[in-house]
């Protein structure tokens, strides 16, 4: 039984690092063009180089998301693009388009394809069409069934890898091909500039009866009509592997190093756990369940895994997430007082209960006893967001270890 992949999704290089410390075996990325999240912060060129450095001495594989819909006025500078990530040197290339999968093949051959979810991977015979064309690993469209990629395991090589998301948002439209925000905002989805139309307010309205409007539920905000739950397998570990699936991909290339810390965690331990024995796997269930809670969500669902959902796959009556902690930022460095270095994300002051997420499942509740500037001056609290702080919490730290605040 082969132990799968656990894929992680970084916005920055912070958010980067921290998918590598807390357990992914592999971080996808996007660079500042071609890669489906216009509004994330995304990878410089230099950010990139020093990402990619940084996860391989850590022995984590990187690969970069290119994965647009590419029209007749990208495919000059995408050439030029795929010249730098021949030189930066990832693990793989994540395409959609076939003509950029050709153009890469020619570009940088010693770089792997990965096929997106984009691509609409359907059938085995799709993944055999890119097998055929020099595809390494296929991702599958969101709405395949358990026992659909079981099928596609069986008819494809061996060496053909499959991935598959198993955790974050779910889209209201076929794999993600969406022309809401085209239509409605006039920035393509398919271009990386999605607007998130099926978050907002509708009202529906049946055309031979005008002003008669559906009986949907509606709170404060308006009806959500368009909202999907989150996609989470924690539970389904051992059903994902039976299906042999390579790769469990989660979702996220927009979400904080806290939501990342959270998933990346979680899922570490519950597949290492399931590897060591399925029944250490099955006794602290409510263990995954309470820890991937304690990140972002909408609520969750299990997708297409086990057949078409039904109307609970959707929510009706929000489009926020449950949030039930703060992300501070993450301990780097110490000075020569012996306190630790810390760049702040949000705000909290001396005195304050915090905690300590620990890379290896440990959470430290802790006092914040002292805080400092880099000069050296002493400070109640940080009013400046990212500005470089040095605390002294009272238990030992390490860098990469991530503080957060439990919302009231």
């Amino acid at each position: 039984m082969k132990k799968p992949e656990l894929l992680i999704p970084a916005s920055c290089l912070e958010v980067l690092k921290t998918a590598v410390n807390f357990g992914a075996d592999a971080v996808y990325i996007g660079g500042e063009v071609f890669s489906l999240r216009a509004k994330s912060k995304n990878f410089s060129k230099e950010d990139m180089i020093e990402g990619i450095a940084y996860a391989h001495a850590k022995g984590v594989r990187v690969f970069v998301t290119a994965n647009i819909l590419a029209h007749n006025r990208d495919l000059d500078e995408f050439e030029k693009y795929l010249m730098e990530l021949k030189d930066i040197g990832p693990d793989a290339l994540i395409i959609s388009d076939p003509g950029i999968f050709m153009m890469a093949r020619r570009i940088c051959p010693e770089i792997e394809i990965h096929v997106s979810t984009q691509a609409n991977n359907t059938n085995y015979a799709t993944f055999n069409f890119w097998h055929e064309l020099g595809a390494k690993r296929v991702v599958t469209a969101r709405e395949l069934s358990l026992e659909e990629i079981r099928q596609i395991r069986d008819h494809i090589p061996e060496d053909l890898e499959i991935e598959t998301f198993v955790h974050g948002a779910m889209c209201i439209s076929y794999s993600g091909r969406c022309l809401l925000s085209s239509f409605l905002a006039g920035r393509d989805a398919n271009q990386g500039a999605c607007t998130h139309p099926c978050r907002w307010k509708y009202a529906l309205m049946e055309e031979t009866r005008p002003g008669e409007y559906y009986p949907v539920f509606e709170n404060e905000r308006g009806t959500y009509i368009l909202n999907s739950k989150d996609l989470c397998m924690i539970e389904h570990i051992p059903d994902l592997v039976a299906a042999g699936i390579d790769s469990f991909k989660v979702e996220g290339r927009m979400k904080t190093a806290l939501y990342v810390a959270d998933v990346t965690r979680t899922y570490r331990q519950a597949i290492d756990d399931y590897f060591t024995d399925p029944a250490l796997y099955e006794s602290r269930m409510d263990h995954y369940r309470e820890e991937i809670a304690k990140g972002t969500y909408r609520m969750y669902t299990t997708g297409f895994f086990y057949g078409k959902p039904d109307e609970n796959a959707q929510i009706y009556d929000s489009n926020t997430y449950i949030k039930s902690y703060t992300y501070l930022g993450l301990i780097n460095g110490r000075n020569e007082a012996g306190l630790y270095g810390f760049e702040q994300r949000n705000k909290f002051s001396v005195g304050d209960t915090i905690e300590v997420m620990k890379p290896d499942g440990q959470d430290l509740t802790v006092t914040v006893k002292k805080m400092t500037d880099e000069d050296g001056n002493a400070m109640e609290s940080c009013p400046h967001p990212k500005q470089k702080i040095f605390i002294d919490l009272g238990v030992p730290l390490s860098d990469g270890d991530l503080l957060r605040r439990k919302d009231a």
